[in-house]
């Protein structure tokens, strides 16, 4: 028999099955890579069973709850942890604080299907805590070099070709602009601190004590970033990626357009997939309309609205180039070129892609 474990780095390192058995409206609100939730009580048997503690006790409260989870309900679940921990013998199973909810479905595990299943001791809340204490940690130790550049120079190119980098659009599902939301959904902030957390923990474990993270704004699309990791990358030494207008803008063509529109496509169907892909576009030029000025967006609107056109008759995105040329030229590039100057006392490298690879490898290697 395993005994119960408290949370260590170890468990995300080798990335431990895990159970976790809160009810489902905790578990959307944040969760762990790779558990499965697999809940005491749904969310309508957890409220109720809240509100008999609030009125009655804990007693009460228990005794409300094994009757809501009895007969043909509580012998499917039973079944449904049974089936997780033979196919995962090597995993946990936790609740929020490591209380009542862990401790029976333990007992009914080991008493009525025979299978002695350890628990994490203090449950969710102690393995998050543990979480963001790497954040913390790990911020407040490892050096720090932050990745700048115009819009569509690659950055996110370069990071995924650097062992040392932290990808913050990548667990945000998001590319930081405007224009940044993608096809998949993004995670809850908390899902979002979780991965950001054990992905530095794993780069720590594997020796790396300098990491490299695009310039970011405090919040990428729905997800902020730690407070403390803001702040150090306002301080930190950047890079800055270069590269010409006319390969950014095939690169703004092919992530923004052919990528995206293929991917929702593919997830709703060549027509719904389209309608939503052009709804997107205008969607986001719409959010910067005060920025851009009423002359400016119907002239750039009029553009996009042509180039959704053509692709939607012909499957052409040539006439795309247009509307993205003209953003970088009258909003994008000039907002970038003002920031650069506030930060260039900060920019201790500027080059094209494998001047920026090879500067960022070799400091790598002295950091």
């Amino acid at each position: 028999m395993r005994a119960d474990r408290k949370p260590d780095p170890a468990l995300f390192l080798n990335t431990l099955p895990l159970m976790d058995t809160r009810a489902p409206v905790e578990f959307a609100k944040g969760a762990f890579p790779g558990a499965v939730n697999l809940p005491l009580m749904n969310d309508r048997e957890r409220e109720q069973v809240g509100l008999c503690y609030a009125r009655e006790g804990q007693q009460a409260a228990l005794e409300l709850g094994h009757r809501l989870v009895s007969g043909p309900l509580r012998q499917a679940r039973l079944q449904a942890w049974a089936d997780f921990a033979r196919a995962h013998p090597e995993g946990y199973l936790y609740c929020f604080r490591g209380g009542l909810r862990s401790q029976i479905v333990q007992t009914w595990l080991r008493t009525e299907a025979g299978i002695d299943y350890p628990r994490i001791e203090g449950g969710y809340k102690a393995m998050r805590s543990l979480l963001l204490d790497t954040l913390e940690r790990g911020v407040a130790e490892c050096g720090l070099l932050v990745l700048g550049g115009m819009t569509g120079t690659g950055k996110t190119e370069v990071l995924q070709r650097l062992p040392d980098s932290l990808d913050l659009e990548g667990h945000a599902r998001h590319r930081g602009s405007s224009f940044g939301r993608q096809a998949e959904p993004q995670p809850a902030q908390i899902d979002f601190d979780n991965q950001l957390a054990i992905d530095m923990l794993r780069k720590r474990h594997a020796g790396w004590q300098r990491f490299v993270v695009e310039d970011e704004g405090q919040a990428i699309g729905s997800c902020s970033l730690p407070a403390g990791l803001y702040r150090r990358m306002q301080q930190s030494p950047m890079v800055w990626l270069e590269d010409s207008r006319e390969q950014r803008i095939e690169r703004i063509l092919r992530d923004y357009v052919i990528d995206l529109c293929a991917a929702l496509q593919q997830q709703a169907g060549p027509q719904a997939g389209f309608e939503d892909f052009a709804r997107r576009l205008r969607d986001s030029l719409d959010r910067i309309q005060k920025r851009l000025g009423g002359l400016r967006h119907r002239q750039l609107a009029a553009s996009m609205d042509a180039a959704l056109a053509e692709q939607g008759r012909s499957g052409r995105v040539d006439l795309h180039r247009e509307w993205i040329a003209g953003l970088l030229a009258q909003y994008y590039d000039p907002m970038y070129a003002y920031q650069r100057t506030l930060k260039q006392e900060r920019i201790v490298f500027a080059g094209e892609r494998e001047a920026v690879l090879e500067y960022l490898r070799a400091s790598a290697r002295q950091a």
